[in-house]
């Protein structure tokens, strides 16, 4: 194992890498949740839904790889719940709960919003920091017909550490994040460019042990 401070450098450029977004502040129809262990998404969704003048807001999740274990309830359940007591009018909040990855999210939304007769043009993701560039590329894979935008909590790896994630469960997460961008790209989702220094810091964390969900079989 290297030392924790080599570790959390490459933690930092992964960190930075899949969390920029240069997403403008702007209208959109819908707002979708896209569930996970990290329940603060919920608020961006909240926020994101009052700024954007959104007229829906899908609160997406079922139980992932990184919730089976840690939720009794599907995460779409908590996020609505969380999203009404930020006054989010009851009647504009969908839950999708059967969700139990990025693709299913998008899959199962899409579905669920077609069976209501609802089709938007114009959507924003709220999603962990370092989940918006997958979530981009998975969105316009996935639900090409909607232009999206993402919105997170803005921070950086600190101030997000300092939330209460824990740094263990964040490096795994990251890692698996950062890996699937290459792996999936083109099958789940639209290709992003992966620097080379940025797969190096993936490899050298992979190999300090931060590898749960390394995807072990291409």
């Amino acid at each position: 194992m290297r030392a924790m401070e080599e570790i959390l450098r490459d933690a930092q450029a992964l960190f930075d890498f899949l969390s920029h977004t240069q997403t403008p502040l702007e209208p959109a129809e819908l707002v979708l949740a896209m569930g996970s262990q990290d329940l603060g998404v919920a608020d961006v969704a909240a926020q994101a839904f009052f700024q954007r003048s959104a007229r829906w807001l899908v609160c997406s999740g079922g139980f992932g790889k990184d919730t089976a274990a840690l939720f009794h309830r599907p995460e779409g359940v908590l996020y609505a719940e969380r999203c009404q007591a930020l006054g989010v009018p009851a009647e504009c909040i969908l839950v999708e709960d059967r969700a139990a990855n990025s693709g299913e999210n998008f899959q199962f939304s899409k579905a669920l919003l077609e069976r209501r007769g609802i089709a938007p043009r114009t959507g924003v993701i709220a999603c962990k920091p370092y989940m918006v560039r997958r979530a981009l590329a998975t969105g316009a894979m996935q639900w090409p017909e909607v232009r999206w935008g993402a919105v997170c909590v803005q921070t950086g790896l600190d101030g997000y550490l300092a939330q209460g994630n824990e740094l263990d469960t964040v490096l795994n997460l990251m890692v698996g994040d950062l890996q699937r961008l290459r792996v999936y790209a083109g099958r789940f989702q639209a290709a992003v460019e992966v620097p080379d220094e940025i797969w190096a810091a993936f490899q050298r964390l992979a190999g300090d042990g931060y590898d749960r969900y390394v995807i072990r079989e291409i």
